[in-house]
């Protein structure tokens, strides 16, 4: 069971503002994760960003897009006013033993994460997906089959919707996880409905592919107890003493500490 910490731990009530910041790393790390989850962006001067938004605003005292921004210009911006924004090769140079889960938030990202990866000797303690099939296949061709990357939602669609061999061959067993919500908000004129992603015959559909199951973003207790019930590989959560709590109670926390 894996327990990705989401961004460092975003609602941690110690890092609230905090997030993909190197102080919320280390605080995931002190807890016991071994699982980082973060996102790239890539700089007007060719630098890998650890940074979720595609502009500054949101987070940080700074404006403007990061593409359109040199490496300086981006770490002159705090997040929550005081914390600098890491780039990725700091991130995985602190904590080299780690694992990283990087979501891959543009696609002139993709080259150069690949090359950072060789270059850092990191291609085989890495995940890289996307929502974006043009930017994951990007990756994909410019790092061959030497890093694990997880299913856009195409291929996410072939598993829902197909038997675990013939959705293998249509992904050509390029998918090492499928990375989805619990559920899904559809709206159908004026209703609106909530339909289940993750279900008991999906993760039997995917472990039958030698395919993982990870959910995203769980931060409650009882969903995240359900999600175990129904036998999924891992969950993502902002909310990293939470959800170490209850893996630790079913006697599935593999970090270290109690």
């Amino acid at each position: 069971m894996i327990a990705f910490a989401h961004r460092g731990g975003a609602l941690h009530p110690d890092l609230i503002g905090m997030e993909n910041t190197e102080r919320a790393f280390a605080h995931a790390v002190s807890l016991g994760y071994g699982y980082l989850e973060t996102d790239v962006h890539l700089t007007r001067d060719g630098v890998l960003m650890a940074f979720h938004d595609a502009v500054l605003d949101r987070v940080t005292d700074g404006t403007g897009a990061i593409a359109d921004l040199t490496r300086e210009q981006v770490q002159h911006a705090r997040v929550a006013g005081r914390e600098e924004i890491p780039t990725l090769a700091q991130l995985m140079c602190r904590w080299p033993e780690e694992r990283f889960n990087i979501d891959l938030k543009s696609a002139d990202a993709a080259e150069p994460l690949a090359a950072l990866l060789d270059e850092a000797g990191a291609t085989d303690r890495v995940l890289v997906g996307s929502f974006s099939p043009r930017r994951l296949a990007a990756f994909r061709r410019a790092c061959g089959p030497r890093v694990l990357t997880s299913a856009h939602p195409l291929e996410v669609l072939a598993f829902l919707l197909l038997p675990a061999a013939i959705a293998g061959r249509i992904t050509r067993r390029r998918v090492a996880a499928l990375q989805v919500p619990h559920t899904r908000s559809l709206a159908l004129g004026p209703l609106r409905f909530t339909v289940p992603v993750v279900t008991r015959a999906l993760v039997r559909r995917a472990h039958a592919a030698g395919v993982h199951v990870h959910v995203w973003t769980i931060d409650d207790p009882e969903e995240m107890e359900q999600l175990l019930d129904l036998g999924v590989d891992g969950i993502f959560t902002d909310r990293t003493d939470v959800l170490k709590g209850v893996l630790v109670r079913r006697g599935l926390w593999e970090g270290a500490g109690r």
